[in-house]
């Protein structure tokens, strides 16, 4: 499994369940590895979608502890055993989690990769990523070149964790 992320510098990922900066080449990115592929989110994150409806042309695996919650389109899992069941099949490498920051949290020590987005924004945030620079089992991998979209400078990091536990 990977991780996809866009971050700001204190790694935050969004605020009042918004993104905290949109990105087109980071967009572009995300579809262009994600297409076809299976994303795994929470709950929050799906309803923050357009019209909070699972992206189209990708395998949506919904975590949530909301026994009761449905989603059309989508694969509803409530806890680890579950989502195992529904992933153990899967190319690891065709997995990615996508948010939000409480789905970060439970499923970093299981992916082999974080894609990062380092976007260099000065704006609140109330949700995060873990500070990968501050964890003892990843490292840097990769950094890509700093690139400006508008007033918006950033760049395409990529994380690896030296210590994978199996999902």
């Amino acid at each position: 499994m990977q991780a996809i992320v866009n971050v700001n510098p204190q790694w935050g990922i969004g605020n009042e369940n918004n993104l905290l900066v949109r990105i087109h080449a980071d967009m572009r990115r995300f579809r262009a590895l994600t297409t076809h592929q299976t994303i795994i989110i929470g709950r929050k994150t799906l309803l923050s979608f357009p019209s909070g409806k699972p992206l189209p042309n990708r395998d949506n695996i919904i975590l949530t502890r909301n026994p009761s919650f449905q989603a059309s389109g989508a694969t509803i899992c409530h806890t680890l055993s579950e989502l195992r069941d529904a992933v153990w099949k899967k190319d690891p490498e065709s997995i990615f989690v996508c948010g939000g920051e409480s789905v970060y949290k439970l499923l970093l020590p299981y992916c082999e990769k974080a894609l990062v987005t380092m976007s260099d924004v000065s704006c609140p945030a109330d949700r995060f990523f873990p500070n990968l620079n501050l964890l003892p089992n990843w490292v840097l991998s990769g950094a890509g070149p700093t690139e400006r979209e508008g007033e918006i400078t950033f760049r395409f990091l990529e994380y690896t964790n030296t210590c994978l536990q199996k999902l």
